[in-house]
């Protein structure tokens, strides 16, 4: 079994490639596919462009399945018709949310090997993070049995692939971690903080392998996830 694929449905053509472009440049091993704007490249969806971005994806993701994510009213209402013919519906999820935030979510799950469920569970939450995002704390200390302090070496700062990397990163251990207080195993969290190149950020951890994971997370962040210069 594949990994799950990803298909974007916006209106506009330009904006999906770009978001493809964002959302590979963290999840190389994942299919994303644009299906934006109409059959002649005008702003609109295409019924046929979105089945057929779906078929495609089908097949990629050897049977993982495929998540699709809209930005505007009328796209939700070409994928519903997609879905309602689709042959395999039980293969297909249409998840709701903030298209570039969860198309970069969805683009880190799947990548990590997440299953349909674990995708979605994860453009849910990043909705549910933009929506409060202005109460996010992106300063404060968790508690936590240890604790770290690391400057900042990646030129993008915590943000797109770093983050990603970050999040990554803190799955393999049996610990809690936070930077600034903030969940590192959360890449939109993470980005959420706005941490740039040089600042100082705070690690903390809890858990079986808090050390472990908390100098690890240290260490990474000091010498930089990004060492290819890309982000």
């Amino acid at each position: 079994m594949g990994k799950v694929a990803l298909v974007l449905v916006s209106h506009s053509h330009a904006l999906g490639v770009g978001l493809v472009e964002l959302a590979k440049a963290m999840a190389a091993d994942v299919h994303i596919r644009a299906a934006a704007g109409t059959d002649d490249g005008r702003l609109g969806t295409s019924f046929d462009l979105v089945e057929t971005a779906v078929q495609e994806a089908l097949v990629v993701s050897d049977g993982a399945g495929v998540v699709l994510l809209t930005d505007l009213g009328s796209a939700t209402l070409t994928v519903d018709t997609v879905l309602e013919f689709a042959d395999d519906p039980d293969a297909l999820r249409f998840v709701p949310g903030p298209l570039v935030e969860g198309a970069v979510a969805a683009a880190v799950t799947a990548q990590q090997g997440g299953d349909l469920d674990a995708v979605e569970a994860s453009v849910k939450e990043a909705a549910l993070q933009w929506c409060e995002k202005d109460s996010v704390d992106q300063g404060g200390a968790v508690p936590g049995t240890e604790s770290a302090e690391a400057v900042i070496a990646d030129a993008a700062g915590l943000h797109a692939r770093p983050a990603a990397m970050l999040a990554q990163l803190v799955t393999g251990f049996d610990a809690q971690v936070y930077v600034n207080g903030t969940p590192a195993d959360s890449m939109i969290e993470i980005m959420g903080l706005g941490a740039r190149q040089g600042d100082k950020v705070t690690i903390t951890a809890k858990g079986a392998q808090a050390a472990e994971a908390m100098q690890a997370v240290a260490d990474a962040i000091t010498i930089g996830f990004d060492t290819d210069g890309t982000n």
